[in-house]
């Protein structure tokens, strides 16, 4: 008897903005050892080349896709972001019905540390004392240092957006003694329902979801202001962009939540790791200007980047980082676990992880 012929190994391509180095594409087809795994470099937004995309059986992207015509072959295409916004007028998406993953989950470690450390940064004026420090100054309580500290035991964060990322930054401020209060487009009434089963980096996020001191729901301007009105030391926006969150808050929503603090202190802390078009943006300068918000921690804007002469740089206790919240070394090789989940899911016939809702926008 003759040997049979061996089947073709399934191809991952991987498409990147810049060359991988050697040792990490060697440490990829480690990792997916049944597999044929290539690489190649395009200029952001570039379609993937025909004779690429027709041997893909997966691919790993930012922002280069196949046209429709060559994707027959593929089972699934995995984005390197968390959202999909960026790519979602591309044919890929209108014409065919091949899942679409993200990497959500991947990004709740590192932007919960930045969103924590931008809360630390503004409420103990760490910019005060590095200033002392540079003109070689002793600033201790004396110095005006004392008025307006505060730690963040009993504080209460709204997380506008408990996802994934919301998830961990309601781990670490439960952590922090603060009260978690949870808002998501969809009701979650049961303990089931507020379970996440996407992608979770071990040890961290609330996979049960019994962090919050409650859950609030809906996608309406009134359910918005509800929550709002809660009495929040900080809101946290951690919301996929989608025509319905573009603009969501703005002037009304900015003083409704200055106005449910009443006279209790400082006004509220405003962080957006979202996206800067869910922000009515000169709303926000002009909240800031006003002090109906004490801060804001934005690692977002409208438009990216930033222009030089923009009003929003001098806007009063406003941080503003260039959307870098989620950078780490460990956020490639955690994208690519969940690819190989999902390879893996393929082949069991199991439902995938992160798969993007085309009817929802995300």
């Amino acid at each position: 008897m003759g040997d049979a012929a061996l089947a073709p190994k399934e191809h991952l391509l991987i498409t990147f903005m810049r060359d991988l180095a050697p040792d990490q594409l060697e440490e990829i087809k480690t990792k997916f050892p049944g597999l044929e795994v290539s690489s190649v470099t395009l200029k952001r937004g570039e379609d993937i080349p025909s004779e690429l995309a027709r041997k893909a059986s997966y691919i790993v992207t930012f922002t280069n896709l196949p046209k429709p015509e060559d994707a027959e072959n593929i089972k699934f295409i995995h984005f390197l972001s968390a959202g999909l916004d960026h790519a979602i007028q591309h044919p890929i998406f209108k014409e065919t019905a091949i899942p679409l993953t993200s990497s959500s989950g991947v990004h709740a470690p590192p932007i919960a540390e930045w969103t924590v450390m931008n809360w630390l940064v503004h409420t103990r004026k760490y910019a005060y004392m590095y200033e002392g420090q540079k003109k070689h100054e002793w600033r201790d309580s004396n110095s005006g240092y004392f008025q307006g500290v505060h730690d963040q035991v009993g504080k209460r964060v709204g997380i506008l957006g408990y996802g994934s990322i919301g998830r961990q930054i309601g781990r670490v401020s439960h952590a922090l003694g603060m009260k978690v209060y949870a808002y998501t487009a969809s009701p979650r009434p049961t303990p089931s329902s507020r379970h996440d089963n996407g992608f979770i980096v071990p040890n961290t996020g609330d996979k049960e979801g019994t962090i919050p001191v409650s859950w609030h729901h809906g996608t309406d301007k009134a359910s918005i202001r509800e929550f709002l009105a809660l009495g929040l030391d900080h809101l946290v926006i951690s919301l996929p962009l989608t025509p319905q969150t573009t603009h969501l808050l703005g002037a009304e929503e900015f003083a409704l939540l200055a106005a449910s603090q009443g006279s209790k202190g400082a006004k509220p802390y405003l962080t957006n790791i979202s996206r800067g078009k869910v922000l009515d943006q000169e709303a926000l300068i002009g909240a800031l200007k006003s002090g109906d918000l004490s801060g804001a921690a934005l690692d977002v804007t409208d438009p990216e980047p930033l222009p030089a002469g923009h009003p929003l740089w001098d806007a009063p206790n406003v941080q503003i980082s260039p959307h870098v919240s989620s950078s780490g070394v460990e956020y490639f090789p955690r994208s690519l676990d969940i690819v190989k989940e999902n390879v893996g899911r393929i082949k069991r016939g199991e439902e995938l992880l992160n798969v993007y809702k085309r009817g929802k926008g995300y």
